[in-house]
């Protein structure tokens, strides 16, 4: 009895393994029989993709180019430029690599899904960065300054010649050729004074005078100095005053409109005639004293 069940199944094993063979014979023909249909379906979705990306990239160029042309020819500024062709690329190749994948047989969902969380990481590793790029981008909308203004930063006290506009930076150049990056946040998120924002500014200029001086005339000193400063716009209003009667000093001054690029010439130029022009004429400007009294019992 033994013997005979032995047999039967050494039968039913050789059975199973002949028929997992024939199965696995079955599918391998058919694997080998579907080679030429599926290398040529796989050649035309390449051939198909290749098509498709020099004609998108033809495409990006083309609309890259357009774009900037507009902007040149509309005065943007270089910065703003630059950012939008960037974009226009990169938007560009994007939209040409889902198409290229949808062709390839990738389900868009797939693509958004990886596509998403790699958003997602970028955007927790680079906080900084993106509030930079923000800010980048409020400046070059806004533009509450531009290349060539100088301006000053409230909060740090940074201050200088705006030489670039970045997405993420701005880099200032101070009077004496210092270098100033300040990130684009800060900037957009802070107070921010433009010296140069507008063609002309006013100067006003105050000196002290001793009490023993005679007011009338150092006021006309002012008049007569503003009228023969080259820098000072005479058909703008301006006019010498008595501002303060400071504890040691009589302060007068004077104030007058002069143009932006000439603001700092002309200060220098009218602080230098005064005390010339009051040393001349009797006029005693005084400095800081203190008179101490001591009672003797």
């Amino acid at each position: 009895m033994m013997i005979l069940g032995t047999e039967e199944t050494a039968a039913d094993v050789a059975g199973a393994v002949e028929q997992v063979t024939d199965t696995y014979s079955s599918q391998l023909e058919r694997f080998i029989g579907s080679l030429p249909s599926n290398a040529a379906v796989f050649g035309i979705k390449v051939l198909t993709a290749l098509i498709l990306f020099f004609i998108g990239r033809k495409i990006i160029k083309v609309v890259v180019k357009l774009a900037s042309r507009s902007m040149e020819r509309a005065g943007t500024e270089i910065t703003v430029r630059k950012f939008v062709k960037y974009l226009l690329q990169a938007l560009g190749y994007i939209l040409l690599a889902i198409l290229i994948l949808g062709v390839a047989g990738v389900q868009p969902t797939a693509f958004a899904t990886v596509a998403s969380s790699v958003t997602v990481a970028l955007g927790l590793a680079l906080q900084g960065s993106l509030a930079n790029f923000a800010g980048g981008l409020l400046i070059l909308v806004m533009k509450p300054f531009k290349v060539g203004d100088y301006i000053i930063e409230d909060t740090h006290k940074n201050e200088g010649t705006v030489r670039s506009i970045g997405l993420v930076y701005t880099e200032l150049v101070t009077m004496d050729n210092r270098v100033i990056t300040v990130p684009n946040g800060s900037l957009a998120n802070s107070s921010m004074t433009n010296v140069t924002a507008q063609e002309k500014r006013q100067l006003d200029l105050k000196v002290g005078v001793s009490y023993e001086s005679d007011l009338k005339k150092a006021k006309e000193i002012l008049l007569r100095l503003m009228e023969e400063d080259p820098y000072i716009l005479k058909e703008e209003d301006h006019f010498a005053y008595v501002s303060e009667l400071a504890d040691s000093a009589v302060l007068v001054g004077f104030r007058c409109w002069v143009k932006t690029e000439h603001y700092w010439k002309c200060k220098w130029n009218m602080t230098e005639a005064i005390k010339e022009a009051y040393d001349a004429a009797g006029i005693q400007i005084p400095y800081g004293q203190l008179d101490v009294h001591i009672k003797e019992k």
